[in-house]
């Protein structure tokens, strides 16, 4: 039920309000981004950033058929890193577990570069890299991903836009997946906005798309961190529908959001490696 979803979410606002008021830094400004503030957006590091985290993920979708957790939970590992001269590299896997004694995974790693800012953790920055995925059904895919970002010192911005070309029989031609987040100081470290994410927009303009139509989602988002500490936290969530709606032939495919219209919230804790 939807309200089951609603009222989770604002358990956690309110424990995260909690401990941002009552945290020793809550009125000093955190001269260093959490490693990965948006759930739904992949943002590029920087020199003065943390440089390498590892982070474990949870979703969880009401009304979710499909790859997306199975039985709407998803798990979620990933790893971030600073290369050095403007290049991030990001890769994580996904288990989903169908209750039926089978489990199934999926890898994706990608290389990331700043051609516009990078070498500051404030101001603009745009970027580009290349990635490769495996799915739920273990069918190879190639992507490239532009990310664009800007960071204050009470505020942040940040958006991506993938194209994912899938090797394999009942796939696009290319997918296409947009995300958009920002989030401004609410309270010492406690983070507050929105994301919003597309899905398979081509399905706005092809009737055959394999993802079932094109998907949206726009809902509320938290990023806490702490000054000096080696754990940080992210919640999000919203409703999800369609804005398309075709035939479903890919049930393998790597996306975000479920397969079906319905509440879905995702929560991460991201661990510090390097401090």
């Amino acid at each position: 039920m939807y309200y089951k979803a609603i009222l989770l979410f604002f358990t956690l606002l309110f424990a995260f309000s909690s401990f941002a008021q009552t945290s020793e830094a809550k009125d000093i400004l955190v001269p260093k981004r959490t490693p990965e503030p948006f759930l739904f957006s992949v943002t590029t590091l920087t020199r003065e950033d943390l440089k390498w985290s590892m982070d474990y993920s949870a979703s969880y979708g009401e009304r979710v058929t499909g790859p997306f957790g199975y039985e709407g939970i998803g798990q979620n590992f990933a790893i971030k890193g600073y290369l050095g001269k403007q290049f991030t590299l990001y890769a994580n896997a996904a288990l989903g577990f169908s209750g039926k004694d089978h489990v199934a995974s999926m890898q994706h790693a990608e290389v990331l570069h700043d051609f516009v800012g990078g070498r500051k953790n404030l101001g603009l920055r745009l970027g580009a890299g290349v990635g490769a995925t495996r799915d739920y059904s273990n069918v190879k895919s190639l992507m490239t991903r532009i990310t664009l970002s800007y960071d204050a010192t009470r505020w942040k911005a940040g958006g991506n836009l993938l194209l994912e070309k899938a090797f394999g029989n009942n796939r696009d031609a290319i997918d296409v997946i947009t995300s958009f987040g920002f989030h401004y100081q609410l309270k010492g470290n406690l983070y507050g906005g929105f994301e919003t994410v597309g899905e398979d927009l081509e399905g706005f303009w092809d009737p055959k798309e394999a993802e079932g139509g094109a998907k949206l989602l726009i809902g509320p988002s938290l990023n806490m961190t702490s000054k000096n500490s080696k754990i940080f936290f992210s919640v999000s969530g919203g409703p999800v529908f369609y804005a398309t709606r075709n035939e479903l032939s890919n049930t393998g495919a790597i996306r975000d959001l479920p397969s079906q219209p319905g509440m879905t919230i995702r929560a991460r804790v991201v661990f510090n490696l390097t401090e």
